[in-house]
């Protein structure tokens, strides 16, 4: 699994449909997932801490899983198929550890709301993911390449005492 950021909302410059841009802690990939104009805006008042009058459904989703005194441990995206990502709820209830299937916009406004962390399978980095710095990526591949061509055996010899 491959821990997410959420670094914003972005707007498909043909379709003018939103996309949630999550990044991992590295900054190197990005996935881009095509959410609807209400998702978007759950996901933007939360991250920009804006709090209504009055609680919307990600709010009262938030605050029914704190009532039941539940924890949301994770939202992992889980799978993609025919241009559809799957994502589901892992929560702690008591003992019991239960799994929700959820759609990945709901799970990331939730996950925001609640401090959880926001998960990809390596399955779904492999196939979706893009890279996000095209030139670290080749100064670090370049680096390893010079690393390696300049090793010697010495370098694998332990000291001796």
């Amino acid at each position: 699994m491959v821990e997410m950021k959420v670094s914003g909302i972005v707007l498909d410059p043909q379709s003018r449909s939103p996309i949630v841009v999550l990044r991992d802690g590295d900054e190197r990939r990005a996935l881009l997932i095509w959410i609807g104009a209400p998702e978007a805006n759950a996901i933007m008042l939360a991250l920009e801490s804006i709090k209504l009058t009055r609680p919307t459904t990600h709010d009262l989703m938030a605050n029914l899983i704190k009532q039941i005194k539940a924890t949301l441990i994770s939202v992992v995206i889980t799978d993609m198929q025919e241009n559809t990502f799957y994502a589901q709820l892992n929560l702690k209830l008591g003992e019991r550890d239960l799994v929700v299937d959820c759609r990945p916009s709901d799970a990331i406004a939730l996950a925001l709301r609640t401090n959880s962390p926001i998960l990809v399978s390596e399955q779904v980095m492999l196939s979706s993911s893009i890279p996000v710095d095209q030139g670290k990526e080749e100064e670090d591949s370049e680096n390893f390449r010079k690393f390696i061509e300049n090793l010697k055996p010495s370098d694998f010899e332990q000291g001796r005492s």
